[in-house]
């Protein structure tokens, strides 16, 4: 185990832009810290919909960074649970997974972080990591999944450009060089917000990043999922994606036009009305439920 963040002022630097956020944040809310798996883990409460969504945000990404589609959600009437991943630069612990806890360590993680909310049934809601993790989470809490963009499924495809801009902002972080990251991220003509582009600089400057470990766990289950892709998606372009979802969960994957990787943020409405528990969501066909499972292909 290890700290991600460089020294505590980094830390502090992080946690104070995630607080000042959340106190802006016009919606009414609650925040608490549970223990899952003995990790501190901070949780966002929004809403008072019938329907419960719990958000695991991506690499990087948090609850504070994550207004807009949480925002989005509560206006579509749910009630919404945003998390922070421990090991994620955020209001969790800052501490890197146990060596050796991969995705399974993570989806038992989102299953203990349930269990302590009592909250179910549910609709998980992840992007990217997060879809990952909610892959390999084995919850009997979960009613569905809307997974976006989930990494786990299939190897990552960085492209020169991109590779060039990720290394600039890491090793020099400034705005402008956040704004190109980004750019990268989302489909070709958006801009990314200013909090994110305030945001990621925070996170080079102060942390060291940590991405997904590993390949997902496909425990055995009948949850319905649904899976969703921007066609721009540099990092999970759609045509390999597709193929790694057919193959692995069964299901197809609806490609939407006009976004790219961080369809969460370009789209958010879109995103929230996916999580409509009256149906539209497909259910892959494995068996029941437990806390383990084959690995898929990385």
């Amino acid at each position: 185990m290890g700290s991600i963040y460089r020294n505590e002022m980094g830390r502090q630097s992080i946690r104070g832009w995630c607080t000042e956020q959340l106190d802006r944040w016009p919606v009414r809310h609650e925040r608490t810290v549970v223990t899952a798996k003995d990790v501190p883990s901070h949780v966002v409460t929004a809403g008072a919909g019938a329907t419960t969504v719990v958000f695991v945000p991506g690499t990087n990404f948090n609850a504070a960074s994550s207004l807009p589609l949480a925002t989005a959600l509560v206006a579509a009437g749910r009630r919404v649970v945003l998390l922070d991943v421990p090991g994620q630069p955020g209001l969790s612990s800052g501490e890197r997974a146990p060596s050796g806890g991969g995705l399974s360590w993570y989806g038992c993680w989102l299953g203990e972080v349930l269990t302590e909310l009592s909250a179910g049934p549910v609709t998980v809601l992840g992007h990217s990591f997060g879809a990952a993790i909610a892959v390999s989470c084995a919850s009997p809490c979960v009613e569905q999944q809307v997974l976006v963009s989930p990494g786990g499924l299939t190897r990552l495809r960085v492209s020169g450009s991109v590779m060039a801009a990720s290394a600039a902002w890491y090793v020099r972080p400034t705005p402008k060089r956040s704004a190109r990251l980004l750019r990268a991220m989302h489909a070709p003509g958006r801009q990314p917000r200013p909090e994110l582009v305030e945001w990621m600089t925070l996170v080079a400057r102060y942390a060291r990043s940590s991405g997904a470990p590993g390949g997902a766990k496909l425990p055995a289950t009948t949850v319905p999922r649904r899976v969703v892709a921007g066609r721009h998606d540099t990092f999970l372009p759609p045509r390999h994606l597709g193929s790694a979802v057919r193959r692995t969960l069964g299901i197809e994957l609806d490609v939407v036009a006009g976004a790219g990787h961080l369809l969460v943020d370009e789209a958010p409405e879109y995103v929230a009305a996916l999580t409509d528990s009256s149906g539209g969501t497909r259910r892959s066909p494995h068996g029941p439920a437990d806390c383990g499972g084959a690995s898929l292909d990385r």
